[in-house]
Parts: C-alpha cells; sequence; structure tokens
C-alpha cells in the first residue's frame, strides 16, 4: 500500500511539473528566408543555440518552430558562404511572429565552399569551387567525388571512381542533359587526359550514389549531373602550374539576348609520371576546346549549341625499372630493360543542339536536344622487356645489407598491339518538366544510333629461363592472350520516362513523394527493361531538425560495347542487361555547434543483383566475361560530416563501410588427395598418386570492387589575421581490393591490393583582391583583374608508396611472384589562377 503512495506522489510531481512548464507557455517563429537576388534559400539553419532548438528552411526558404515564451533569446540564420544573421526575439504565450530575412553573401574570401543538399532526395549538391582549391594532380571533378561517401578510388592518376561496389562503367556523367562517354581503350590512368567536364564552365554539379530519380538514367551505380553557366556579365579565369593550363572567357551581349563560353585546356603529367618506377621518356600531351552558345529567340524560347572537341595523346619509350618489394624475411628486387614504344592517341568530339521552352508562369519547360558524338582510338605498341628477379640480401649486420645477392629468375617479355576504334552516338532526346508549388512532373523519351567499329590486333609472349611459357610441343614459340578480329556493330536504343513528385507541408510534419518509371529497348538484343523507383521522405517537427528519407527500385543496365566484347574479342550479341534493385535508407541532421551550422548525412543500402556480366579489372582496363552468368549484392553504411569546422569555410568527413561479392555460376575445382588422404599440391610423382578428388565450388566471392572501408577528408583553414592565406588538405584511405593470378579464374583471387592511402596538401594566398585593386590608379594593367591566387601543392605528403596492380613474373622453379606496379610519389606543384 505504501508503494501506491510514492507512485501517486510521484506521478502528481510530473504532472504539476508539466502544467508549471506549459504555464511558461511556448510561441511560434516563422517566415521565410532568400538571397540576394530574391531567390527562396533551402537548407538555412535557422535555431536558438542557447536553447539547442530550431529549424532548416525548405525548398520555398519557409521555416518554422516553436520557442520558449516570456524570454528574449537570439535567433541565429546561418548559411555556409553566407553572412550569418542574429535577431532578438521575446513572443508572449501562444503568439506567433513572422520574421523574413535577405541573407548577403560571404564576402570575407575570394574562395568559398558551401555544401547545398537537397533534403527530400539522394542527390548532393557540390559547389565547383571546390574543385579549384582542391590539391591534386588530376584538378578534375572526380576528385571531389573521391572524398565523398559510398566513393571510392585507389589511382590517383585516374579520373574515373567506384560508387558502392560497382565499376567505372556504371557511373552516369550529363552535361546540360547530354550523356557523356569515355574512351574505351584505356589501359592507365596515365593515358587518360582530360575528361569532358571543364570545371571554369560550371555552374552546379549534382551527385547520387544510388537510389536516383527515374529522369536519370539506365546505370546501377550513380548519377553525376552537371550545369553548364548562363554568364550575365564578361569575365574569365587563366590558370597556369607545372602540371599545363587553362583558358576561359564568358560574357553576354548588349541586349541580354545572347550569352556564350569558351574553354580551352591542356594538361601533360609528365612531371608527375617522372616518380614512377619505370624510368623513360614520357610524352604525355591532353589538349581539349569547348564553347557553349545561347540566343534567346524570344521570351519563351531559347537556342543552345554546345560543342567540345578533345585530342589526348600519350606516347612512353619505356627504358628501365627498379622495384623492391617483398618482406624483410623475403626482400626482393625485379630490374627491367626496355626496347620499344608505346603510342596511344583517343581524339573526341561533340556537338549539340537544344531547343528550350519556357513558359510565361515558369512552370513548363520544354526541351528538344540532338546530339553527336565520336571517338576515335588507337592503341600501338611494342615493348619488349628483359628481366632479371634478385635476391637482396637480408642481414642486418651486412655491409651489403639491401643488395642483390642472387638471381633468382631470369626471362623476357614482347607486348604487341595494334587496335583501332572509331564510335559514333548520335541521338534526339525530349524532356519536359511541370512544376508547382506542392507537385512537380517530369518526361522524356530518347532515340540513340551506335555505330562500333573495333580492329583488335594484340598479343604477349612470354620468354622464361630460355624458354617460351607455355610451351610447345614442337618447339615452336606460342603466344599468349591473342585477340585479333573485327568488330561492326550498329543498334538502335529507344527509351522514355516519366516521374510525378508531391510535397506536403503540414502543422507537424513535412512530406515529399517522387515516384516515376523508365522503359529501354534495344533493337540489338531484343530486350525490353522496365524500371520503377521511388523516393518517400518527411520531416517531423522536432526540437532538433531531422529529415528521414527511403528510397528504392529498379536501376537495370543494358549492356554497351564493352560488355558485349569476351576475353578473346569476340561479341555476343545475347547479353542482357544487368539488373540492380536497390534499398536506400537515409537520415540527416541539421545542428549548430560553436554557433556554426552543421550537417550529419547517414545512409544505409542494399544492392541485389542478377544478371551480371563478371570481369577483370588491370589498372583502370575492365575486361567482361560478355555473358549474364552470375548474380551478387552490395551492402554497406555511408556517413558524412560537413560544416564550419573552422569559422567560415566548409570541410568534410566522410566513412564509408561497404561489401559486394558475387556468385559466378559453374565455376569450381578440384581438390586431389593420395592414398593417405593427403591433398596433393606439388606436382604428382610415383609416390604421391591421386586416389581421390573433390569438387569445391566457391560460391560467393568478393567483387573486383570489394573496397571494404573507405575515408574521405576535405579540410580548409586560413590564418586568422591573414585569412587570404589558406589551407586545404585531401586526404584518402582505403581497404586493399582483390586480385590474383592471371589466370582468368575469379575464385582465385583471394589476395588484397594494400591499403590505398594518399594526402596532399596545399596553401594558396590571395596576392590580389577588391582592396588592393581599389588603391591602384586607373591606367594600371592590373585594375581590370578580379582576382589573382597563388599556391603551392605537395602532392603524396606521406610518400606512401600505393599500388595500382601487378606484374606477375617466373623464377627458375616456374614459381610465380606478384611484382607491385605502384604509383606516383611525392611531388610539388605550383599553381596560378587569375580572374578577370
Amino acid at each position: 500500500m505504501r508503494f501506491y503512495k510514492h507512485l501517486l506522489f510521484f506521478l502528481c510531481a510530473i504532472l504539476l511539473g508539466a502544467l508549471a512548464a506549459n504555464a511558461q507557455g511556448t510561441g511560434t517563429l516563422f517566415g521565410k528566408v532568400k538571397n540576394e537576388n530574391g531567390e527562396p534559400m533551402e537548407g538555412v539553419a535557422v535555431g536558438i543555440p542557447s536553447e539547442e532548438i530550431g529549424n532548416t528552411s525548405n525548398t520555398q526558404g519557409r521555416y518554422e518552430f516553436e520557442m520558449p515564451a516570456n524570454k528574449r533569446l537570439m535567433v541565429v540564420y546561418a548559411y555556409l558562404s553566407y553572412q550569418k544573421d542574429t535577431i532578438w526575439v521575446k513572443l508572449n504565450p501562444g503568439q506567433k511572429k513572422e520574421v523574413n530575412l535577405t541573407l548577403k553573401p560571404l564576402v570575407m574570401q575570394a574562395v568559398v565552399v558551401e555544401d547545398k543538399r537537397s533534403r527530400h532526395n539522394d542527390i548532393v549538391n557540390i559547389d565547383p569551387i571546390n574543385v579549384t582549391v582542391l590539391p591534386t594532380p588530376n584538378n578534375d571533378i572526380s576528385s571531389i567525388l573521391k572524398t565523398l561517401s559510398g566513393v571510392s578510388s585507389n589511382n590517383e592518376l585516374s579520373t574515373q571512381y567506384n560508387v558502392r561496389g560497382g565499376n567505372y562503367d556504371e557511373n552516369l556523367v550529363y552535361v546540360n542533359d547530354i550523356q557523356i562517354y569515355r574512351p574505351f581503350l584505356v589501359r592507365s590512368g596515365q593515358q587518360e587526359g582530360l575528361s569532358f567536364p571543364n570545371i571554369d564552365l560550371i555552374e552546379s554539379i549534382k551527385f547520387s550514389a544510388g537510389g536516383f530519380e527515374a529522369k536519370y538514367g539506365d546505370k546501377m551505380s550513380s548519377v553525376l549531373d552537371i550545369t553548364y553557366k548562363k554568364p550575365k556579365e564578361f569575365g574569365g579565369t587563366a590558370t597556369a602550374s607545372l602540371l599545363g593550363g587553362a583558358l576561359h572567357f564568358e560574357g553576354v551581349s548588349k541586349n541580354l539576348r545572347f550569352n556564350y563560353l569558351f574553354g580551352a585546356r591542356h594538361r601533360t603529367n609528365r612531371y608527375v609520371l617522372g616518380s614512377l618506377d619505370t624510368q623513360g621518356q614520357y610524352f604525355p600531351n591532353f589538349t581539349d576546346a569547348q564553347t557553349m552558345l545561347n540566343y534567346r529567340l524570344s521570351p519563351n524560347w531559347e537556342w543552345t549549341t554546345l560543342v567540345h572537341y578533345s585530342r589526348n595523346k600519350y606516347t612512353f619509350i619505356p627504358e628501365d625499372r627498379l622495384t623492391q618489394f617483398g618482406t624483410i624475411n623475403s626482400a626482393l628486387q625485379l630490374q627491367v630493360f626496355f626496347d620499344g614504344q608505346e603510342v596511344n592517341s583517343f581524339e573526341t568530339g561533340l556537338g549539340a543542339f537544344s531547343f528550350n521552352y519556357l513558359s510565361d508562369d515558369k512552370k513548363l519547360k520544354l526541351k528538344f536536344i540532338t546530339s553527336g558524338f565520336n571517338s576515335f582510338e588507337s592503341e600501338t605498341f611494342d615493348v619488349e622487356g628483359a628481366y632479371r628477379l634478385q635476391e637482396l640480401e637480408n642481414n642486418f649486420g651486412s655491409d651489403d645489407l639491401g643488395k642483390a645477392k642472387a638471381d633468382i629468375g631470369v626471362g623476357g617479355y614482347l607486348n604487341h598491339a595494334r587496335n583501332y576504334l572509331n564510335a559514333i552516338v548520335a541521338n534526339a532526346v525530349h524532356k519536359g518538366t511541370f512544376t508547382e508549388e506542392n507537385r512537380s512532373m517530369a518526361w522524356g523519351v530518347k532515340y540513340q544510333r551506335e555505330m562500333i567499329d573495333d580492329e583488335l590486333s594484340e598479343w604477349n609472349m612470354i620468354d622464361s629461363a630460355g624458354y617460351s611459357i607455355p610451351q610447345a610441343p614442337s618447339g615452336e614459340i606460342q603466344l599468349r592472350d591473342v585477340v585479333k578480329t573485327t568488330i561492326n556493330l550498329n543498334s538502335n536504343r529507344y527509351s522514355a520516362y516519366f516521374q510525378h513528385g508531391w510535397f506536403f507541408y503540414g502543422d507537424s510534419t513535412e512530406h515529399a513523394l517522387t515516384a516515376g518509371i523508365r522503359a529501354n529497348y534495344w533493337d540489338l538484343n531484343k530486350e525490353l527493361i522496365v524500371s520503377p523507383r521511388i523516393t518517400y521522405s518527411f520531416k517531423p517537427k522536432w526540437k532538433r531538425d531531422f529529415l528521414f528519407r527511403v528510397s528504392g527500385g529498379a536501376y537495370h543496365q543494358p549492356p554497351f560495347y564493352r560488355e558485349l566484347r569476351d576475353l578473346n574479342g569476340n561479341i555476343n550479341r545475347n547479353v542482357k542487361a544487368q539488373k540492380s534493385y536497390h534499398a536506400v535508407l537515409g537520415a540527416d541532421y541539421n545542428f549548430m555547434a560553436w554557433g556554426r551550422p552543421f550537417k550529419y548525412v547517414g545512409e544505409i543500402y542494399y544492392k541485389h543483383l542478377e544478371d551480371l556480366i563478371p570481369y577483370e579489372i588491370d589498372n583502370v582496363r575492365i575486361r567482361y566475361y560478355a555473358d549474364n552468368i552470375a548474380h551478387g549484392y552490395a551492402a554497406g553504411i555511408d556517413m558524412k560530416v560537413n560544416g564550419e569546422f573552422v569559422k567560415g569555410v566548409e570541410s568534410w568527413f566522410s566513412l564509408s563501410v561497404m561489401q559486394t561479392r558475387e556468385d559466378i555460376e559453374n565455376d569450381f575445382f578440384y581438390k586431389y588427395f593420395n592414398s593417405d588422404g593427403e591433398e596433393i599440391i606439388a606436382n604428382f610423382t610415383e609416390n604421391n598418386v591421386i586416389t581421390d578428388s573433390v569438387r569445391i565450388e566457391p560460391g560467393y566471392i568478393p567483387r573486383p570492387t570489394d573496397q571494404r572501408v573507405n575515408l574521405g577528408i576535405f579540410f580548409q583553414d586560413y590564418v586568422p589575421r591573414v585569412p587570404s592565406l589558406k589551407m586545404h588538405l585531401n586526404l584518402l584511405l582505403g581497404t586493399g581490393l582483390p586480385f590474383g593470378p592471371p589466370s582468368f579464374e575469379r575464385y582465385k583471387d583471394t589476395l588484397r591490393i594494400p591499403p590505398y592511402r594518399r594526402v596532399d596538401i596545399g596553401f594558396s594566398y590571395e596576392i590580389l583582391n577588391e582592396k588592393a585593386r581599389a588603391k591602384m590608379k586607373e591606367k594600371s594593367p592590373f585594375k581590370h583583374l578580379k582576382s589573382a591566387w597563388i599556391s603551392m601543392e605537395v602532392f603524396n605528403l606521406l610518400q606512401v608508396s600505393n599500388t595500382i596492380s601487378y606484374l606477375w613474373v617466373t623464377d627458375v622453379n616456374n614459381r610465380q611472384y606478384a611484382v607491385p606496379n605502384f604509383l606516383t610519389a611525392r611531388q610539388l606543384n605550383v599553381k596560378l589562377i587569375v580572374k578577370f
């Protein structure tokens, strides 16, 4: 009985406390936030730091939250790259007060970094300025993508990236709604050259690592959506560094009806390649130019032209190579002397014309696009190598420590190729959108014609200890990996999509739903695929600003030319689409710390994979088995936190944990045993005869992109009293990828490349800004410059020898050794950026 009295007293105390709190009461603060152009701002953090309450503005710039009454409290409005604003508010119980604000851009820095995330879908918005300040050998958009959660890479020389267990061919890239293709014959990162997007011309970058909308195409992994600028005044940029240079200018006519963009780039990574183990004469020359013209035909109609030409040529005359590898107990050295050369050329062009319509009420947008892409590629090389595999002295007491003490293998090899490819892709597209305040629709249809002419002639010869491998019974020389074929492939694709989005704003929650469907038909394999997709998100009216999101659907990928060609160069016209079913559950949380805005984003995903086409990866070259003989999965979690760790500049930390595996049909091997039940591993002898065998099916094995853990850091800082002096840090850490002997038997890929560890750092200083210009004389030639920056970058700061692939050599006992192909060492770069 006494217990119930205490319980009743306790409940009454809680009730009286609640009534006392309610007596104080709450009020409601609401309003709208706009930028300097009067446009609504999404994602503005509005809160009261002392009470740890607040909210963020929605897509229409509106915000609303409850706050304690009868207290004078400071409300903070914060958004990255904009000046923070504060007001003092005191509300009566039950009072509703509207406060509308306009935020001004942050002018403290000439280089600003912002991260806008559309909270109701799986799209990340990236400021192009990030690419400019990020220290990296490529200075490419892919460099910033590699620091995001869900994205991985183990090659700083390549612009390619993997997303959530997929390979390079599973990534979509659009520029102004035009799909971009990459060269087909590239074998290594140093051959790639310039990617299509020119950072100086870009207005916006959107990226999704999965669960994206139906309006994006038929790929299994990711989408990168880029929009070029529409200039409002004359300007330009000039960049020069030890790795090349770039020039861009833009402008608009006096009547504002015509505007233009032009950009040209030249890059040579000869300086960086000089740090590779293989020494020789490197002649990489990569050049491109592109222009976009816009002309407003009437208030509703606009005509746009985009033209691009690129010539990437790579010539290499190898001389020698010295690579030391192994362990302390087994230290080895490979020395190779070369003869011959490698000459590769990738010449591409793209032309696109678009007629765009915008209704008077801005609700209806229509696009009619025609484009053509042409790529002519040649890959020619004859490289002969004579190698010596040596054992190194590992006795710490010896004067010859680290020097060669014995030869354990000698041999040679000859690699030959004469490969030529001409690819033409032409299409006609219609896209449309209709947008109202609480709903939107998008649709599109596309016809595409593909014409591929491919001539392949390549082979390898290996000579170890004086005999050819493999040995021919008659003694003649036998070649390996022989591919000789001529392919002519013409086909047509038809695709269409439709999606509908709804937005619901209630008193306590905010909801968004987008549902869509895609269809694709290819007349080569006579396959029709249908891909439904859906995304739902809701934002509860909690004290803390959370948003929850779930998305899923079918992401089927019809084969392109590379997937049809098998390891022997033969075409399989019956290859069907690879099928992927995504399920993504995510949440993001906007919060204030140290009086500055931060965002945490986390996503858990699972991808069920069917009709997979197994493949091998060597450096950046992907070779497919050209048959749908596998199924698998990819599952993981991505996390990212970004914000002003240093006041006024943004940084972020991302972490991804992932596993992707596949089961290849009819994939098996045998284990052999003697009469004593012992497994026979070495060669058979008279006393070691097979008496029994067991068939082993490997089951699920790691996919070639199974990089389990990835950490990416982009961090910025500056000197408080000298804000023009800044530091930019780029850190990538990824666990090893699977690899195995060059047998094209995937179940043998049980080894792991060492982890990829890379730190690049840059220091930049603004040598010319608005204040300096104001002090100049009118006749000064620098008066017309907007800003000028000089930076020094250190690539591979920690001098880590990262491995990209392996060269397999054989000793006198026919034992194979995997010799690592290391990536670049520490290098310095100096860069000057001038804006006018």
